[in-house]
C-alpha cells in the first residue's frame, strides 16, 4: 500500500499531531508499506527529506485554539501538490486537521486516492469552521472516511460537518515509559515530587497548580513541584510569579527530550494536569500512568472520559485552586492509595499503544480501499498487523 500522510504543521516543530503522523508512518513502514509525509517545514528540506517528509510551504505562526499554530498559508503550493500527486500516485492520502489551510486543502483539492481525514483538535466554537463551512462543505465531500480521536473531538467537529467518524484514539509509546529506569538522583531526595509536563500556555492551567502548590506547600513543606515544558514568555511570567512570592521547590526545568521524559515520570509521585478546557485527549495522561503515576486532572472532556476517579487518580473542576490543592494534598498523605492507582495505571494505558493505533487506522484503510477497488485490494484480515 502506498500511503500519504498529511500534516498541516511545522513538521520540525513538536506537537501532538506531528508526533501521532510520526508514530503512524514507523509502524506503516515496519509492516512494509511505502509511506511519505507531506508538511510545510522551517527546517532543510534535504534532511527532512531522508525521514521520508516532503516539504510542501513555509510556515507562518498564527494564534489558535490558546495556542500557536505553524502553518503555511500560501496559496502558490498547486503545481507543487499536483506534481507530488503525479508522481507517487498514493493509494491513500491521510489528511490531518484536512480542513485546515492551506497544504490540506490543495492536497484534498486534486488527490483521487481514498482520502481520509483525522480531526484532532476540541475547542468551544471553531469560527473558521462557524463562517467558513459553506465553502468547506465542499471539500469535506472529497473526504471517503473520517477520524475523529476522541468522542470529544468527533461531537466538536459533527456540530459544523455531520456524518459518520470512526473514533480512533491517539496512541503512546507504552514501553517507553513503562520501561524499567532511574529516578534523577537530585529529585531522589525525600521530598514528595508533584509533576507537571506540558506547553506554559494559559489554556494548561499552570497558574493554578501554582497557586494550589502554594496550599500544598504550607500543609506539607517536603514537597517538590516539577514544571517540565519549553521556555516560552509564559514560563518566564509563572517563574517571576513564583519567584515574587518566594515559593520555594518550584523546578522549571525546560524542554525535555523524549528520552529525558521517563527518568522525569520515575522520580514523580503524583503527575498533575490542570488543564482549563480545550484538550481533546489526554495523552500526557496516559504516558503517567504507563509510569505508573497517580493522576490528579482537572474534570474537563478530553481528561474525563480517560480518567476513572478514584481509580487511576482525582479529577477537579477546572480553574478551582482550592479542589486542586485539596486532591494533591489528599493524595500526598495517603501512599496506599498511590500506589493502587500506581497499579491501575498500566492496565489502562496499556490500551492504547501506537502498534494497537496504527492497527485500527490500517484496518480502516483497507476497508476503504475494498470498497473502492474491491478486484485490486480485497478485504484480507491477514494484511492487518496482529498486536504488539
Amino acid at each position: 500500500m502506498k500511503i500519504a500522510l498529511v500534516s498541516p504543521y511545522d513538521f520540525p516543530y513538536p506537537g501532538g499531531v506531528t508526533a501521532h503522523i510520526s508514530h503512524l508512518e514507523e509502524h506503516f513502514t515496519k509492516w512494509g508499506h511505502r509511506v511519505k509525509i507531506l508538511a510545510p517545514s522551517s527546517g532543510d528540506p534535504a534532511a527532512l527529506a531522508e525521514r521520508g517528509v516532503l516539504v510542501v510551504g513555509k510556515p507562518v505562526s498564527i494564534p489558535a485554539n490558546g495556542s500557536i499554530a505553524r502553518i503555511t498559508l500560501s496559496l502558490r503550493l498547486a503545481g507543487q501538490v499536483k506534481a507530488i500527486l503525479q508522481r507517487e500516485q498514493f493509494d491513500v492520502v491521510h489528511f490531518h486537521e484536512p480542513l485546515l489551510p492551506a497544504l490540506p486543502l490543495q492536497v484534498l483539492r486534486f488527490s483521487d486516492a481514498v482520502n481520509i481525514g483525522t480531526f484532532h483538535a476540541y475547542r468551544g466554537r471553531h469560527l473558521a469552521y462557524h463562517y467558513g463551512k459553506r465553502i468547506l462543505k465542499r471539500w469535506f465531500r472529497k473526504l471517503d472516511g473520517k477520524i475523529a480521536v476522541s468522542l470529544p473531538a468527533m461531537e466538536f467537529v459533527r456540530q459544523y460537518f455531520p456524518g459518520y467518524y470512526n473514533i480512533i484514539p491517539n496512541g503512546i509509546d507504552y514501553d517507553h515509559f513503562a520501561g524499567e529506569c532511574k529516578a534523577l538522583p537530585e529529585l531522589d531526595d525525600g521530598k514528595l515530587n508533584i509533576l507537571f509536563v506540558g506547553r506554559m500556555e494559559k489554556r494548561k492551567g499552570v497558574r493554578y497548580l501554582l497557586e494550589a502548590f502554594q496550599v500544598v506547600k504550607s500543609q506539607m513543606p517536603s514537597c517538590r513541584l516539577i514544571i517540565a515544558g519549553p521556555a516560552s514568555k509564559g514560563a518566564e511570567r509563572y517563574q517571576e510569579w513564583a519567584r515574587r512570592r518566594e515559593l520555594a521547590d518550584v523546578v522549571f526545568t525546560g524542554q525535555l527530550s523524549h528520552e529525558d521524559l521517563p527518568r522525569y515520570y520515575r522520580s514523580a509521585h503524583i503527575f498533575c494536569s490542570p488543564a482549563t478546557g480545550q484538550e481533546s485527549f489526554g495523552v500526557v495522561l496516559l504516558e503517567a500512568m504507563a509510569a505508573g503515576k497517580p493522576i490528579v486532572a482537572t474534570e474537563i472532556e478530553g481528561y474525563s472520559r480517560l480518567v476513572e476517579p478514584g481509580v487511576e487518580g482525582l479529577l477537579v473542576p477546572p480553574k478551582d485552586c482550592t479542589a486542586l490543592a485539596q486532591a494533591l494534598l489528599q493524595l500526598a498523605g495517603d501512599p496506599r492509595r498511590r500506589a493502587e492507582m500506581a497499579e491501575a495505571g498500566p492496565r489502562k494505558a496499556r490500551q492504547y499503544t501506537w502498534s494497537a493505533v496504527a492497527g485500527r487506522v490500517l484496518a480502516y484503510y483497507q476497508r476503504l480501499l475494498s470498497e473502492r477497488y474491491p478486484r485490486t485490494f480485497p478485504l484480507d484480515a491477514r494484511l492487518i498487523p496482529a498486536e504488539g
